[in-house]
């Protein structure tokens, strides 16, 4: 009679795989859970182009009043236009070219911490706020509760939004 070997885990062996294997989804499942509304919120910044246009080329027309006048045509245009699914408004401040963006107050997979919160462009022309008589390019510092990426690129003035950076896309936090 050939004796065979029995082959296979131990329990311990397996309560140690289980315990791994649960550690690692309790560091990966909220990691996921912010990348999955940021990537959702980016949504959020391509719907900001239309004003950011708008205002560079107000800027460069017509200076100051240029935008003063885009703006409030912008303004104007119903909300409808301007809403999706995650941005509930998007507004212009006629007096510096501000562009805010307010997320929506209801989506689905969206945490409440996200909702109704707003994104900041500030356009900035030489490293200072839009002025008259100012000429040059405009550079864009997008702010959610933080703005580090924008003052690192040395933009002076920045207007913080009230979005969390963490669920802000990277170059608005």
């Amino acid at each position: 009679m050939i004796r065979r070997n029995q082959q296979g885990f131990t329990l311990i062996e397996l309560m140690i795989v289980v315990a791994i294997v649960g550690i690692l989804a309790a560091i990966a499942l909220p990691a996921y859970q912010d990348y999955t509304v940021r990537s959702k919120l980016s949504e959020a910044v391509i719907a900001l182009t239309a004003p950011k246009t708008i205002v560079s080329e107000a800027f460069h027309t017509d200076s100051l009043s240029g935008v003063t006048a885009a703006a409030g045509e912008y303004n104007a245009r119903p909300i409808a236009e301007k809403q999706s699914k995650y941005v509930s408004d998007l507004q212009i401040n006629a007096a510096n070219g501000e562009i805010t963006m307010t997320t929506t107050v209801a989506a689905q997979g969206m945490p409440a911490a996200a909702l109704n919160k707003t994104l900041v462009l500030t356009p900035n022309v030489q490293n200072a706020a839009l002025a008259l008589g100012v000429t040059g390019a405009l550079d864009w510092g997008c702010s959610s509760t933080t703005a580090s990426i924008a003052l690192g690129k040395g933009l002076a003035v920045v207007t913080l939004g009230t979005l969390p950076a963490k669920y802000a896309p990277a170059e608005c936090r």
